[in-house]
């Protein structure tokens, strides 16, 4: 049995973790804690714990756990889990794990230091018509891969979205916030790593009252193959579509022997093999909440099949980063380290 203890509730992706620990027979919510007050006072009405803890450092001087789950806003989630790393503690995170390099340099240290392992809510290779994409790559129907685009444009929602998306030092950037579920997913569909950010670019478009927050993001990159990247994750979706919309992580793949699609929503995946005529594959089973699976089966010594791993996650968190940062002072042609 694992125990966890949770810290921070300032973004509803948490929530899919709770429930799954709810409902897990080896896990064991064991305490949870909130900072910010009026954030508090919502956590305490759903009666996850005996008590709701307003102090991070008070929190883990109490309560013996094993993992820390984190859910505060980006730009405070690396302190928490450098902490929760020096204090032993395993970690998973909601997406991004941190906002700058210097965090994740601190992070990558602690883990190699210890025996601990950093999960990360990484979902999308968790829906089946993705799964069944990574199968059109991996039998070889599009032959090399050479071309990828990904379009993970989200709507901006304002009105509902949390506030401290629009203040200074709290959300870290919108490549960091969504490209990074591509730097997952797109090497774990092709088998190949990222190997150079050619440009990127990220700026406000149409928010006059916080000029500070960009909401449009674009990138060109390149696999270790050669094969070419273009991604955009602006903020541009259309509010009243919410993310039902088919080009909600649009992925198209190009191969030397043909091109596949498929998107967040699909019923499958469109691959138009050279020769032959048009073909609809249907979707692979979902693997719902694989991203906790893979965390305790790494705890635990265990290896599953496509496992998300620490180094897969510091690797996608630090291609993200590594984008931001060219975006953010326009630098060209940067390895991925």
């Amino acid at each position: 049995m694992l125990s966890v203890a949770v810290m921070g509730f300032r973004h509803a992706h948490i929530y899919d973790l709770i429930e799954r620990i709810e409902t897990h027979p080896h896990l064991n919510l064991v305490a949870v804690c909130e900072e910010d007050e009026a954030t508090r006072t919502q956590v305490e009405e759903r009666n996850l714990c005996e008590k709701v803890f307003a102090s991070y450092a008070e929190m883990l001087d109490s309560v013996s756990c094993d993992v820390i789950g984190v859910g505060d806003f980006y730009g405070k989630r690396g302190a928490i889990i450098i902490e929760a790393l020096r204090r032993g503690k395993h970690v998973l995170s909601d997406k991004p794990i941190c906002t700058s390099l210097e965090e994740l340099n601190e992070i990558e240290k602690l883990v190699s230091q210890s025996n601990l392992s950093v999960g990360c809510q990484f979902d999308i290779r968790d829906n089946g018509s993705f799964r069944a994409l990574r199968q059109v790559v991996a039998k070889g129907v599009l032959g090399d891969v050479r071309a990828v685009h990904f379009g993970g444009q989200h709507p901006l929602m304002r009105g509902s979205r949390a506030g401290w998306y629009f203040e200074k030092g709290m959300h870290g950037g919108t490549i960091n916030d969504i490209a990074i579920h591509a730097f997952d997913f797109l090497p774990w569909i092709t088998g190949l790593n990222f190997s150079t950010i050619h440009c990127a670019r990220s700026w406000n478009a149409g928010l006059p009252d916080v000029p500070h927050f960009k909401n449009a993001a674009q990138m060109m990159m390149s696999l270790e193959n050669g094969c070419g990247v273009t991604g955009d994750v602006s903020y541009f979706s259309p509010d009243s579509h919410g993310y039902t919309l088919p080009y909600y992580w649009r992925t198209t793949i190009w191969g030397a022997n043909g091109v596949a699609e498929t998107y967040f929503g699909a019923p499958g995946v469109m691959v138009f093999e050279n020769g032959a005529e048009p073909n609809f594959m249907p979707p692979e089973a979902g693997n719902p909440g694989g991203y906790l699976q893979h965390f305790i089966a790494e705890i635990s010594g265990g290896q599953l099949e496509d496992h998300l791993t620490t180094r897969g996650v510091l690797r996608a968190s630090r291609v993200a980063l590594q984008a931001q940062q060219a975006a953010d002072i326009r630098s060209r042609d940067v390895n991925c380290d």
